[in-house]
């Protein structure tokens, strides 16, 4: 499952919390809130919260290599970084 898969207003999340939790958890479902009918925010259940946390270090391993090989290890003191801010 990769989609949205159902909506709910913040007040109907008000009055439907523990159905909502539930759903994300126990159901699997995607849960998105919305305020004023713009989306604000996604209930999701565990799985999918450990899905997003490997993608981000995977994303954040590929960073660090990326930025590594590019690096030519110069390097500058703290006051001639200010300096030049300051400049």
């Amino acid at each position: 499952m990769n989609s949205i898969t159902s909506t709910v207003t913040i007040r109907e999340l008000r009055e439907g919390l523990g159905d909502a939790v539930g759903r994300a958890s126990y159901g699997r479902e995607r849960v998105q809130i919305t305020k004023n009918g713009k989306p604000t925010a996604v209930l999701i259940g565990p799985e999918d919260f450990e899905l997003l946390e490997q993608l981000e270090m995977l994303r954040d391993g590929a960073e660090y290599r990326a930025a590594k090989s590019v690096d030519d290890g110069e390097r500058i003191s703290l006051i001639e970084l200010r300096a030049e801010l300051d400049a």
